[in-house]
């Protein structure tokens, strides 16, 4: 039986996969939040062979009302019709990649999970790591259009022209909590912010309009859990970090969150990494809880 991989996967693990049968649904989303055009264009000009793009706006994110986040989970129906449109099924191999070291590569595994979907790891180093491992590069060509523009229209196609049928609608892998319940936690729980140490103390705020963290928030900005090169730590090692930082507490009194909801996945998939499952993302994060005014803030 193939492995699953269900967290990280090495380039030359994943050039294992491709080499052989079934081959993995590996799907590209990296992104650049001061030129969110910036992905979606170095996708179509460089990418791993047969991969698909998702853009975190377009395709990872919902609509906003200007009180739930920048980035607000897409309704659960629309996002496995786009799922489903991308050929994945239950059984499928998903494979994420970014070039940001995993950020948003993190958010869409968390997603699948949300979705029930195990089988799905992000590409541990990125692009940078595939292409260190000697794999290759293509520009996109008339097939890979295609692909992108079912991929924007959600529909999709199979062979011979049936529309793809939506995801399964199956348990979700991937526990979430809304900013009532970070709000009424109980003490023991422990709410991880995974922004730079600036952001998390008010000190600069370079995309929120408002700056400071959620009341007694503990900080782990996500880039600690890679090592040099852009490889994550060791299980071992972010095991150790981790339990130290939150004094502790089972995975199962941790929320994480971030900004708008993204770079928490980081530190969530990095602590399932570590042996540390059962972690919960509060997806609104910092620019949904601080969008009312009525919420307590804190800095320092």
């Amino acid at each position: 039986m193939t492995r699953a991989y269900t967290t990280l996967i090495g380039a030359s693990e994943l050039a294992a996969l491709l080499a052989s049968g079934p081959k993995p649904v590996v799907i590209d989303t990296s992104f650049d939040l001061g030129d969110t055009g910036a992905g979606e264009r170095r996708f179509a000009a460089s990418h791993l062979p047969g991969s698909r793009y998702l853009h975190l706006d377009r395709d990872l994110s919902g609509a906003k009302t200007g009180r739930n986040g920048r980035h607000p989970l897409p309704d659960r129906a629309a996002f496995a019709r786009t799922v489903g449109a991308l050929g994945i099924a239950p059984t499928t191999q998903v494979v994420c990649v970014d070039a940001q070291g995993g950020v948003y590569a993190a958010r869409l595994w968390w997603m699948l999970r949300w979705l029930g979907h195990e089988s799905v790891a992000v590409l541990d180093g990125g692009i940078q790591a595939w292409r260190h491992a000697g794999g290759a590069l293509v520009a996109e060509d008339a097939d890979d259009a295609d692909k992108a523009d079912a991929n924007r229209g959600g529909g999709g196609d199979v062979e011979g022209g049936a529309a793809a049928p939506p995801y399964p609608d199956r348990r979700s892998l991937a526990p979430s909590v809304d900013a009532a319940g970070v709000a009424a936690r109980a003490p023991r729980v422990a709410l991880l912010d995974a922004r730079s140490g600036e952001r998390f103390r008010g000190e600069a705020e370079p995309i929120d309009p408002v700056a400071g963290h959620i009341p007694g928030a503990l900080n782990r900005f996500h880039k600690e859990n890679l090592a040099e090169g852009g490889r994550f730590k060791p299980p071992s090692v972010l095991r150790d970090e981790f339990t130290a930082a939150l004094a502790d507490r089972a995975p199962a009194e941790v929320i994480h969150s971030c900004g708008s909801g993204v770079t928490a996945c980081h530190n969530l998939l990095a602590m399932e990494h570590a042996g540390l499952a059962g972690s919960l993302l509060y997806p609104g994060s910092w620019s949904e809880w601080s969008a009312d005014p009525n919420r307590a803030i804190a800095r320092g």
